[in-house]
């Protein structure tokens, strides 16, 4: 049973090998592994052994905990078993104990503790199943979607390794063949009421390895894969995690080169199963359906098509379909059928593709998928790779984003305004600032880096001209490009457009390097995080930070000094690209709280679990024509805190919640007193008096 079990699992681990390397190449992550051991290291330990993610879910990620230390802690327990069998075949007495540490009456104890808590473990995951079931739930259960048999079958599977284990090893104890003396207590419960006989504990020895073995043909063969996937996953996934910056193009393992680059020879993201990395067939692969992901999406909570889940289940579930014709040589395709080249041919994206495309334009890149993800899967990097497919080959993408793209060729900002445009907030100031001209003034710490909307949208000018004069009372030096700026790529990039991202980040990139800037400090989080993350893909190497950043270090050293009070009730909303993508979120809270006077009160979803505010992902420049819209759902969060004002530190973000007010006060259904500002604002505010 044994070498046939192996044999059976050997072959579906050379099948699912030979499937993943289909897959376009992906060298980056083999060589980042290799150069930072001591980082991957870290994450398993953390990740896989410690189980931070799944426990970030407390009641399911304990019992996950258990469960999964039952797996490393057990295989003792096999080794006696398998050592019992053998020895018994060979000299009547199975009584064989592992050397050294075989007859330590701590392992019997630890060995009955795990495989108890284990058990207890499956009672919870029993119980969540059925709270959460899709039946009663519908959209609202993370489980909707999920392979529920499949799931149920392994709670099962491990149930019954668990008791034959315990029948096993108290039929041991009676017979005297139990290598501990002591400790394990549960198994010496279950031997009081079991009769002395050595058939019985050959039988129970036979029938838990059996039931071990059907189970690692079941596990190979199912969601349960993540067992033996996940840790690869970790190991491969990008540190510190799949946030922060959208990955560089590659074709055959390698940067995509624009100017040598040939849509016939070149792979333009994925518009095939087979142009998935191995990388990411093995995000396939390690999905364990939890629905984590599913129940934090903006999108999903809106009655939007896009689950994250079910975005990589559709492409594990069609990779699989596919499996035996893209395993086949050139001569045997040629001779395949009308059927298999139709499968074979069958749109990754599209009407009657595997991704439909609204489920693809529903995605804000707001990072919770991949925040809450316990296996280290890139939804992110999955979605981009469709759609630079979709926009740079099909040229199928949302119509209101093509006008985006075609402002932001002409003239460098999204809206087409004329870049002189960019330098008029000044005349509102009643200081000098200073405008780069070639180089960067002498003694100037800082480039002020606008943006489209600080320089271009009236609420955002707001926080802009804040921003300013904050860092003209604190005596910081700083200059801004004024016409010279252009927009940062980020829309571009993020809709799929990764050309006109190369040709916006190199100009600016040179603009820069050409200024002899230094130190950055950028008010809009996806200018902040493209700057700081992004251009350094194309060699623009410059010391980035957010205001919120900069405001909070000179409140905290005493150059920036809060005074007038704000008796108000403020609910702060995370920018998705300043705080789960670049994990920053004490600095903006910390600037409120020396605000005299102001109560802050958190929403239900902050900080990591935050919701997005809908803009995000280049969807700030696209219709919502589905469901419930995303910046709706978080005003009406935020209205349950009763507040005098929303704060938050990002002008899309700043612009949509400030649009959802707005529709909220002709309905009565807000405060005609409640407004959106950035927490620079409210600190002028209190400075000014």
């Amino acid at each position: 049973m044994t070498a046939l079990t192996i044999a059976v699992v050997a072959r579906r681990v050379g099948f699912l090998y030979r499937l993943a390397t289909v897959g376009e190449p992906a060298p980056e992550r083999i060589e980042y592994a290799r150069a930072n051991i001591g980082a991957e290291l870290k994450a398993q330990l953390v990740e896989v052994f410690g189980q931070k993610k799944l426990l970030k879910w407390t009641p399911s990620g304990i019992a996950h905990f258990f469960v999964m230390w039952a797996f490393f802690i057990l295989l003792t327990v096999y080794v006696e078993a398998y050592g019992a069998m053998i020895q018994g075949a060979i000299t009547g007495r199975p009584d064989f104990h592992i050397p050294l540490i075989g007859r330590w009456p701590v392992l019997g104890f630890l060995q009955d503790f795990i495989a108890l808590a284990a058990l207890l473990g499956l009672v919870a995951f029993a119980v969540i199943r059925i709270r959460n079931a899709p039946s009663k739930l519908g959209r609202d259960s993370r489980f909707s979607g999920s392979h529920l048999g499949g799931a149920w079958l392994i709670l099962f599977m491990i149930f019954n390794i668990i008791w034959s284990l315990f029948l096993f090893r108290a039929a041991a104890i009676n017979t005297g063949n139990f290598p501990y003396e002591s400790g394990a207590f549960v198994s010496e419960l279950v031997a009081r009421i079991l009769p002395t006989s050595s058939l019985l504990e050959e039988i129970a020895l036979l029938l838990h390895i059996g039931l071990m073995l059907v189970f690692a043909v079941i596990v190979v063969n199912s969601k349960h894969l993540h067992i033996f996937t996940a840790p690869l996953n970790v190991l491969f996934s990008r540190r510190p995690d799949g946030l922060g910056a959208a990955q560089e193009m590659r074709s055959g393992g390698k940067v995509l080169d624009f100017e040598e680059a040939d849509p016939e020879t070149d792979v333009f993201g994925r518009g095939k199963i087979e142009e998935t990395s191995w990388k990411g067939f093995l995000d396939f692969y390690t999905c364990t359906e939890c629905g984590r992901c599913q129940s934090q999406c903006p999108a999903w909570n809106t009655d939007k098509p896009l689950s994250p889940k079910m975005l990589i289940l559709d492409q594990r579930d069609h990779a699989f379909a596919v499996a035996p014709y893209l395993l086949m040589s050139e001569e045997q395709r040629a001779h395949a059928g009308q059927d298999v080249l139709a499968l074979l041919e069958k749109p990754l994206v599209g009407e009657q593709g595997v991704i439909h495309p609204d489920v693809l334009w529903s995605c804000t890149n707001c990072g919770a998928c991949v925040e809450q993800c316990p296996v280290d899967i890139e939804h992110i990097d999955h979605i981009l790779d469709m759609r630079r497919y979709q926009v740079m080959i099909e040229s199928a993408f949302p119509s209101e984003a093509g006008v985006m793209l075609k402002n932001l060729e002409n003239k460098g900002n999204p809206w087409g305004m004329p870049e002189m445009k960019r330098a008029e907030w000044i005349e509102e100031l009643d200081f000098e600032v200073e405008i780069v001209d070639e180089k960067m003034p002498e003694d100037t710490e800082y480039l002020f880096w606008v943006g489209c909307a600080g320089a271009l949208e009236d609420r955002a000018k707001k926080t802009t001209k804040a921003v300013a004069e904050l860092l003209h009372i604190a005596g910081v030096k700083f200059a801004v490009l004024g016409p010279m700026e252009a927009c940062t790529g980020d829309p571009a990039r993020r809709l799929g457009m990764e050309f006109l991202f190369n040709m916006l980040a190199q100009q600016n990139i040179e603009t820069l390097n050409e200024a002899g800037v230094k130190k950055i400090v950028a008010t809009c989080p996806h200018c902040f995080n493209t700057l700081a993350n992004e251009y350094p893909q194309l060699g623009g190497h410059f010391e980035v930070v957010h205001h919120t950043q900069l405001l909070s270090h000179l409140v905290d050293t005493g150059k920036l000094t809060p005074i007038t009070p704000i008796e108000e009730k403020i609910t702060y909303h995370d920018p998705c690209f300043l705080g789960r993508h670049n994990k920053v979120y004490s600095q903006p809270r910390d600037i409120m709280a020396k605000v005299p006077g102001v109560t802050t009160q958190e929403m239900h979803r902050h900080k990591d679990r935050g919701f997005c505010c809908g803009a995000g992902g280049a969807r700030m420049w696209m219709e919502e024509r589905i469901g419930k819209r995303i910046n709706t759902e978080r005003v009406d969060e935020a209205l349950t805190t009763d507040p005098d004002t929303v704060s938050t530190a990002c002008p899309f973000c700043l612009v949509m919640l400030g649009d959802a007010i707005n529709e909220k006060k002709t309905t009565g259904k807000a405060k005609e007193t409640l407004e959106v500002v950035d927490v620079a604002q409210l600190l002028i505010k209190s400075i000014k008096g």
